[in-house]
């Protein structure tokens, strides 16, 4: 349920400049969305946390110049004070929304952390186990890394008009490529270079049947996922599994920690304790964000994106631009698989993207094809799936089968529109034919 007003126009407008002032609107979800979270919390979290028992929350990780002692809290009343919390967050949603004044997104994030907050309060309540914060942080952040570096392809490529659904299979390659030179080599490094090379490859046949034959894009980018994990799961079965020692061996990048920023205490081993391509997830955000909003290369993407004739028509080559960003994209998406292998320090394992391209494509449209709000969903979907592996480590009574669901979960309500009206580039998955 949504609601527009008008603004004022001043009283020397004509009735064409009122009929086209700018509407603003509300929306209800968001009241809607933290009212539940206090249900929850009063119905679940407060019944069924004992009233004498403490939480105890770990800081610390035995780095940092200053150490941080465990926070036990009272759980009750921890879980009590922030459901008074997210019930008035829901009042103040819900008076927003009469007042016809959209929320900040600062609220969204409030709300999120103090739900978190209640629900780990409410499953460590009373277990002699603490609640390592920095573990899962950390963690979140490993598992959000290929999600980034996927929705950011799919960012490159939307934008530009193309439909990337084969982003999963640009993962997955990267992944193989990078560990099986990684292994070939007996260097790391080496296997990173090749990550890229092989996305970019994916992205030559996107580009190759979408742009220059007009093939169904998303049929083309399901196509594309099954040749990879078909491609891969036979080279793995002959070539790999055949001489482990030669082809798949384990060839993890080291960690180059910053000094003194990894020994700020929570912040510092999260952040700055990291491989290189999570230090490369820090840059590639940042100067997509620049280059997309406030340079010549984003603006006649974007223009080839919403209208690509009237881009034609001041000279831009439409669909050389979009086969560019495609394979640009696809080289990103490679980056991300390698986090897979030689970033985690794994070998190669069959079908090991695991559907983490289309949690990526999810994470993009939560984000609005923006890459800066694509992050935040691919670290939401990072911490979900981290939060289930914490938790079956310090013995929740929460079943692992619930937290294991959760990413998807979320996926779903977000390409559903749950979250709110997204509008994509305007010619996104329409081929253009230059007349």
């Amino acid at each position: 349920m949504s609601t527009t007003t008008e603004r004022p126009t001043p009283s020397g407008a004509t009735a064409a400049g009122r009929g086209t002032a700018v509407r603003r609107r509300t929306s209800l979800k968001p009241t809607v969305v933290y009212a539940l979270a206090a249900l929850v919390s009063l119905l679940v979290f407060v019944p069924g946390t004992p009233s004498d028992v403490q939480t105890v929350f770990q800081f610390g990780s035995g780095g940092e110049f200053i150490r941080i002692p465990n926070l036990p809290v009272p759980s009750l009343v921890t879980i009590v004070l922030l459901t008074v919390v997210l019930a008035g967050a829901a009042v103040w949603a819900f008076l927003r929304h009469r007042a016809r004044r959209p929320l900040n997104a600062w609220w969204h994030v409030l709300v999120g952390v103090a739900f978190i907050t209640a629900f780990l309060t409410y499953v460590g309540a009373g277990r002699s186990s603490v609640i390592p914060m920095v573990s899962l942080l950390a963690g979140a952040l490993a598992l959000s890394v290929p999600l980034v570096f996927g929705s950011m392809s799919g960012v490159i490529c939307e934008r530009s008009g193309v439909i990337n659904i084969a982003i999963e299979g640009q993962l997955l390659f990267g992944a193989f490529a990078a560990a099986l030179v990684a292994s070939a080599a007996g260097s790391g490094w080496v296997g990173l270079l090749a990550a890229p090379v092989a996305g970019a490859a994916v992205g030559a046949l996107l580009a190759w049947f979408a742009v220059a034959y007009r093939v169904n894009q998303i049929i083309v980018g399901v196509v594309l996922n099954t040749l990879i994990i078909g491609l891969t799961g036979f080279l793995f079965s002959t070539l790999m599994s055949d001489n482990k020692a030669l082809w798949n061996t384990r060839m993890p990048l080291p960690r180059l920690p910053i000094p003194v920023l990894s020994e700020i205490p929570v912040v510092g081993p999260v952040l700055f304790d990291q491989t290189i391509l999570v230090y490369l997830v820090y840059v590639l955000v940042a100067v997509l964000q620049f280059m997309l909003f406030r340079s010549r290369w984003g603006l006649r993407t974007r223009a080839v994106g919403e209208h690509p004739k009237a881009a034609d028509t001041v000279g831009i080559k439409v669909n050389t631009r979009r086969v560019l960003n495609v394979i640009l994209g696809g080289a990103v998406a490679g980056l991300g698989g390698a986090f897979l292998t030689v970033g985690s320090g794994l070998a190669f394992g069959r079908e090991m993207s695991a559907g983490q391209g289309y949690i990526a494509l999810a994470a993009m449209i939560l984000g609005k094809w923006n890459p800066k709000l694509a992050v935040l969903a691919a670290l939401l979907f990072g911490f979900s799936k981290n939060l289930g592996n914490v938790l079956s480590t310090i013995g929740s009574g929460v079943p692992s089968e619930l937290l294991l669901m959760l990413p998807y979960v979320i996926t779903i309500f977000a390409v559903a529109g749950f979250v709110g009206r997204v509008r994509p580039p305007a010619a996104n998955g329409t081929p253009y034919t230059k007349s």
